[in-house]
């Protein structure tokens, strides 16, 4: 085995060990990339750890608070694993304005107070 091969060998020993630490501290359960399933398996809801606050997230935004709002909703299958971009854009003010509604909230497609609150519930 050449040095090239081995330290190969040696790096994605290392990441499956990581990716194996994850999973069992249940840190890793959704999907990894837009290659995955389009939704989890029944029963099984992805660690959404982006962002723990409840500040207004609007469209247009980028960033934790927004693909703290996706992963939630995709959890719900409100919108599609693939969508969690940390980008507010069309497809997740649809989805926020869906959920907002089926919740008895203001269908405005903003996330404020109230409507973190019944994400997280």
């Amino acid at each position: 085995m050449n040095a090239r091969t081995m330290r190969r060998t040696t790096t994605r020993a290392a990441v499956l060990t990581a990716a194996a630490g994850l999973l069992a501290a249940g840190l890793l359960t959704g999907p990894a990339s837009a290659a995955a399933p389009a939704a989890a398996p029944t029963g099984t809801m992805a660690a959404c750890a982006y962002y723990s606050g409840t500040a207004l997230t609007v469209y247009g935004q980028r960033g934790a608070r927004v693909s703290q709002v996706q992963c939630l909703l995709a959890n719900r299958r409100y919108l599609p694993w693939g969508d969690v971009t940390g980008n507010f854009g069309p497809k997740t003010r649809a989805a926020v304005k869906k959920f907002q509604s089926r919740h008895h909230l203001t269908a405005d497609g903003k996330v404020g107070k109230k409507t973190w609150r019944a994400l997280y519930s």
